[in-house]
């Protein structure tokens, strides 16, 4: 699995699809992941320049980790970032290769 210091330029022009839109904007997007037993769940991607540390998920007592972002209708890659290693989504959403031999799942927000 990719390690921290690996997902720096995932967005880079390498990468078949680019994150468009701006950082903060009109549509509240909700992101939750199940770990129970994980110490620290983050989630990185295009909207943070992939410094995970920026969007920490809260732990609710059924083990759901969840936080929501503002995002413009566009396009973004993403992971979680659990207890220091890489994940996808565990709901099945589309997914692009990286620079670094794994996976980016993808999401589109409408306009």
């Amino acid at each position: 699995m990719a390690k921290v210091t690996e997902m720096k330029k995932c967005c880079a022009p390498t990468s078949s699809v680019a994150c468009s839109g701006k950082k903060a904007g009109d549509k509240t997007i909700d992101f939750k992941f199940y770990a129970p037993e994980a110490k620290k769940v983050e989630l990185g991607g295009c909207f943070n320049g992939w410094k995970a540390s920026k969007n920490p998920l809260k732990k609710d007592a059924t083990g759901n980790w969840k936080t929501s972002l503002k995002l413009k209708a566009g396009r973004y890659q993403y992971r979680y970032l659990v207890d220091g290693t890489w994940q996808n989504a565990q709901e099945p959403v589309e997914c692009v290769p990286n620079a670094f031999g794994s996976w980016n799942c993808v999401l589109e927000v409408a306009k």
